[in-house]
């Protein structure tokens, strides 16, 4: 009798476990290398930790973090950064574990010279990839060095600022002839807020685009692009993008940058991963 009664338990696990995996169907977007990942600037308006539950929430399983954002009761009074302890950073990533995500990068840095030597050993300790970043013009070789001693890539995020990497061929100028793991952090939104052609810019960063910040962007006001709308429905050629990304062969992180309803976007996120899989399945 006890020998049945385990035989139905150990065959009613089985069957669990075999549902349980069946229920989740691999993407040909993450098939093909290609992977969604949140930017917690999203929430902005949370801690680390509720991002972190909001990213399960989407069933996503990568984020990237960005510098300075609270930490969570949990973690008293700290912010996110290379301030945290040697505690602190193992609780987080076991935290986002059971969470079943993966903190992938941090970003964007902007960063004195001095901060560059903290940021570099924090992020090897967390485990990340790649770092988002904007450094100073005067600071490639200190950046560079580091990337090479640490093994961290640097994907440089284009501010609509006439002082930033706005446009590709100031950050090619920059990182055209140094190491390979200096690249691009690229928003087509950003490029067409300063008046770019999104799949232009793309061409021209080709080989050198280690991540996006994905979004999809409406007019507001005259001529002026700015909030941020569900894929899809805005300005940009969202599809025309995964086809040039596609000719590239990426393979990487789209982050997500959702800057609009920030009490409550995830439907809309919701909506924009759903575009994004759906287009994918077309193109791919």
């Amino acid at each position: 009798m006890k020998t049945k009664i385990l035989w139905f338990t150990f065959s009613a696990c089985i069957l669990l476990l075999v549902s349980c995996r069946s229920s989740y169907e691999v993407t040909k977007a993450e098939k093909n290398g290609w992977k969604l990942s949140m930017q917690s600037y999203t929430f902005h308006l949370f801690n680390v930790v509720e991002s972190l539950e909001k990213t399960q929430q989407l069933g996503l399983h990568y984020i990237e973090i960005y510098p300075g954002q609270k930490m969570g009761p949990e973690f008293g009074d700290s912010l996110f950064g290379y301030n945290l302890t040697l505690e602190q950073q193992n609780r987080l990533k076991e935290l986002a574990k059971s969470k079943e995500v993966k903190i992938v990068s941090s970003g964007v840095w902007t960063a004195t010279r001095d901060e560059w030597s903290k940021i570099f050993p924090f992020a090897k300790a967390m485990e990340l990839e790649f770092i988002s970043a904007e450094p100073g013009r005067e600071d490639w070789d200190i950046v560079e060095s580091l990337a090479e001693q640490y093994g961290i890539k640097v994907a440089v995020h284009n501010h609509p600022s006439e002082s930033s990497y706005w446009k590709p061929e100031i950050l090619l100028d920059h990182i055209g002839e140094r190491s390979s793991l200096l690249g691009s952090s690229s928003d087509a939104g950003h490029f067409k807020r300063m008046g770019l052609e999104p799949i232009s810019c793309l061409k021209m960063l080709d080989g050198r685009i280690y991540s996006l910040h994905f979004k999809d962007i409406a007019p507001m006001g005259e001529d002026v692009a700015l909030e941020d709308v569900v894929w899809g429905k805005g300005i940009l050629n969202v599809k025309g993008i995964l086809e040039e990304l596609k000719k590239q062969k990426f393979k990487g992180y789209f982050t997500i940058e959702y800057e609009a309803n920030w009490e409550n976007n995830l439907p809309e996120i919701k909506q924009s991963i759903d575009y994004f899989n759906r287009v994918s399945e077309e193109i791919l």
